[in-house]
């Protein structure tokens, strides 16, 4: 099953830190204040990047120690506010974490064996890197609180900007759609729930573990984990799965069966921690026929045929067909939150790939044949008509059409600025010491080198 989480886009960077109390030489390439910078943090947050494949944009033995010292100064800044974050939001960007890593390298073990120390270990140097990148953040917003620009100033910028200087914004689409999940059989949902009251029960009696069986049977990513999803508050589990797993007692006994919208559960508690829960589970999908999938494709494309015979509109089907949430309440209209905002637009690249591939052969305003497609949230297979209402081809990026895109590209200059003048004005007044063998670097603030 998948969480409904909030993925925040925080590189942790200085993963290994290594305090110095537990070496017993350690070089020193930067001081900052009072605080140190270890070429141990360098090295292993260069590993932690590469390992994460995250840019570098210039020297890394220049890069990361400049940006290890600017958060130095931004960490004392929050001292002298007392900026706090609460440990529920730390833990759950933490638990999210190491459940990452565990998925892409497969187990917990191949985790401590890449990083090199236990998982207790490594959550609790995540713990503080993630309570200092949340803590920075606060500092930068609370700075660039004042940067509320009006539409005099977004134009003011743009007609500010030279020829080369104004985006080119890829060609856009927006897209209404009409979804139909295909019946599913009583037989199908029975059986279903036969297997899993087996299972329940094997658990139960002691017969079989229940990880075993999730491995075995389950039908999400989890299984490879024994079904396990880690650490998850409330809010990060859909309610139906939630309101059973915060009521469990005992790890030894499987659940009743429970019902989300991703498919048929049982779930198994392994540990609870304040308002955060770990569970391990097995889900299974009743599987939808080939008969139903052709008969929901007919019923579509009746519906396509009566709104050109203009029986009634799109908008209209819409409302009282559509079984997509999302879009069903605002006539169809496909909602892009793929880039931090909430847009009616698409690149190509942002629609789901079924969908992609169909738009790009529709006129505007025509609607396409149904088709099948995989729906991403819940991995079943639905039916879909979609309508193309608009192409932007591509351009540079004018006013008119692309106002957020303008005043964000305002907004991340302005802010920068007040940022680069606040790191200048605290490189005067803090002592900053460069050993030799790190000094020949272009950087990208001035100031670090005190004449």
């Amino acid at each position: 099953m998948k969480s409904k989480l909030l993925l925040v886009g925080i590189i942790l960077g200085g993963l290994f830190q290594i305090n110095a109390q537990n070496n017993i030489v350690e070089e020193i390439a930067w001081v900052v204040g009072d605080e140190p910078i270890y070429k141990s943090e360098i090295e292993e947050q260069y590993m932690q990047m590469q390992y994460e494949r995250t840019p570098i944009n210039g020297n890394p033995y220049c890069v990361i120690p400049e940006r290890l010292a600017v958060d130095k100064l931004f960490l004392h800044q929050a001292k002298i506010d007392t900026i706090e974050v609460s440990d529920a939001t730390v833990m759950q960007q933490v638990d999210y974490r190491i459940n990452f890593y565990i998925e892409n390298l497969g187990s917990k073990e191949k985790v401590e064996e890449y990083f090199r120390k236990p998982i207790a270990e490594l959550r609790e140097q995540l713990i503080e890197i993630t309570r200092n990148s949340y803590i920075i953040q606060q500092v930068k917003e609370e700075l660039t609180k004042s940067v509320k620009p009006t539409p005099s100033d977004v134009r003011k910028f743009y007609t500010s900007l030279s020829e080369d200087s104004i985006p080119f914004i890829p060609m856009q689409v927006e897209v209404q759609m009409i979804k139909l999940n295909p019946v599913i059989p009583q037989q199908e949902i029975d059986d279903v729930k036969a297997r899993l009251r087996d299972y329940a029960n094997q658990v139960n009696s002691g017969q079989s573990e229940f990880s075993t069986l999730a491995i075995l049977y389950s039908e999400d990513a989890s299984s490879v984990h024994g079904g396990e999803l880690g650490f998850l508050g409330k809010g990060e589990l859909v309610p139906e799965y939630a309101n059973v797993a915060f009521n469990l007692n005992d790890p030894k006994k499987a659940s009743k069966i429970v019902e989300t919208e991703y498919g048929f559960h049982i779930i198994q508690l392994i540990e609870k921690r304040g308002d955060r829960v770990n569970t391990r589970h097995i889900i299974l999908r009743p599987k939808v026929s080939e008969k139903d999938l052709i008969e929901s494709l007919n019923r579509l494309d009746s519906l396509r045929k009566d709104i050109g015979a203009n029986k009634f509109t799109f908008e209209e089907a819409t409302q009282y067909v559509s079984q997509d949430k999302d879009s069903k309440n605002n006539k169809g209209i496909m909602v892009n939150t793929k880039r931090g905002t909430s847009s009616t637009k698409f690149e190509m690249g942002d629609l789901p790939q079924e969908i992609a591939k169909v738009v790009d052969t529709l006129q505007v305003n025509q609607i396409s044949e149904p088709f099948i497609m995989r729906d991403a949230k819940t991995d079943r297979e639905v039916v879909v008509i979609v309508k193309l209402t608009n192409r932007i081809e591509g351009h540079k990026a004018n006013l008119k059409d692309d106002y957020q895109t303008i005043k964000t590209l305002y907004e991340e200059k302005a802010k920068s600025s007040i940022l680069a003048n606040w790191i200048a004005k605290k490189q005067k007044e803090t002592y900053v010491k460069i050993e030799d063998d790190w000094k020949n670097c272009e950087f990208k603030y001035d100031g670090w080198l005190k004449k």
